[in-house]
């Protein structure tokens, strides 16, 4: 550990050194290396307006709804603001755009709490694999609400009784499976984890999977508000299934882990849209919290002025996608990792909304190092 910290350190005085400037270059295929002028500053531009805009930021994202959610904010941006210009960079999801985020191929991404705590701590693919830059906290874009459901012809009626089963959790490489398997890997629910069969297949092949018996229960997920994700619609459709009943035990695994959030619900058929009678309507939920993170090098005016867009206009990023939940500055800071860093320019909108806790942390690229754990 004692060599990356150095070795974080040394990568952070270039990083310092090279400025914002260093990242500009990264925003696009359409901007040239060879351009004196690569943010467009010259006033032969003038009739172009991302170019007459004081900030161009390029945000990494990855596809499906969270690219959704990032081209309606791209185009909220473009309509209220006449600083900011946002374009959206397709980036391999949660894991790949912190990696990209650290290369500084970006001024932002989406990513989630879960992946941020992992680089931080050096956890998952951050254990053989560390980042040199950590991106640090914006605002939330949207929560994914994870819980369990079996097939109605399994005996399978509370978590415990997972122990034995077949579980799939997702797709091996999906955010919502690597945050599950952490929450289950802790005190006290550890040892019903280690008695699951943890199934490994693509999320297109588990509705099937399940029809033919070869899964017993699977996690569901979606955005409380707008339904569950597309292939837990299908398995919706084709097979019959029931909420998996929370334990006390499973409620405190969540509550002690840092890279989920817990979550109640007692309309759960309607805020998930379930087409089925799921049993219940009170169910629980460990939340991945989907999240606008900064490169540290992003400008504080640029930081400023998206995160006061996501507080005040958000009507105008729903009007494009619903997935899009925080409706004030206050939301925005929910499911928030209480020691890690916030972005200045974000911090410094939350201190002016008046929603700022003193006891959170602003990043300050000279103390890079110390935000590892």
């Amino acid at each position: 550990m004692t060599t990356t910290r150095s070795n974080r350190r040394r990568f952070l005085q270039a990083a310092t050194a090279a400025g914002v400037l260093g990242i500009a270059g990264c925003l696009g295929d359409d901007v040239d290396p060879e351009d004196d002028d690569p943010l467009g500053d010259d006033d032969d531009d003038a009739g172009d307006d991302d170019v007459d805009a004081d900030y161009e930021i390029g945000w990494g994202t990855s596809t499906g709804g969270t690219m959704d959610v990032g081209l309606a904010v791209e185009a909220a941006v473009s309509e209220v603001s006449d600083t900011l210009a946002y374009s959206t960079i397709e980036s391999p999801g949660y894991i790949g755009t912190t990696y990209r985020l650290a290369d500084g191929e970006f001024e932002g991404g989406i990513v989630d709490t879960n992946t941020l705590n992992n680089a931080r701590t050096g956890q998952g693919d951050f254990e053989e694999d560390p980042v040199d830059v950590l991106p640090w906290q914006g605002f939330l874009a949207f929560p994914y609400g994870i819980y369990v459901m079996a097939r109605e012809d399994t005996d399978i009626e509370t978590f415990d009784d997972l122990a034995g089963a077949n579980v799939y959790p997702a797709e091996p490489g999906f955010s919502t499976r690597d945050t599950t398997l952490d929450v289950w890997q802790q005190d006290p629910i550890a040892d019903i984890y280690d008695e699951m069969e943890i199934v490994d297949m693509d999320v297109g092949d588990a509705p099937g999977a399940m029809e033919e018996g070869a899964i017993d229960a699977a996690i569901a997920y979606g955005t409380p508000g707008v339904g569950n994700t597309g292939w837990v619609v299908e398995y919706d459709a084709r097979v019959d299934v029931r909420y998996v009943e929370h334990t006390d035990a499973l409620i405190e695994a969540i509550e002690t882990f840092p890279g989920a959030s817990l979550n109640e619900f007692d309309n759960a058929q309607e805020e998930f849209a379930w087409d089925q009678d799921i049993g219940t309507d009170e169910i629980v939920t460990w939340d991945l919290n989907i999240t606008y993170a900064f490169h540290p090098e992003c400008p504080e005016g640029a930081a400023y002025e998206l995160t006061r867009i996501a507080a005040e206009e958000n009507d105008v990023v729903r009007q494009s996608e619903q997935r899009f939940t925080p409706e004030n500055a206050e939301d925005l800071l929910t499911g928030a990792l209480e020691d890690h860093p916030f972005h200045p320019g974000a911090a410094e909108y939350y201190q002016d909304a008046g929603v700022w806790d003193d006891d959170w942390v602003v990043g300050d690229v000279d103390q890079m190092g110390e935000y590892f754990e």
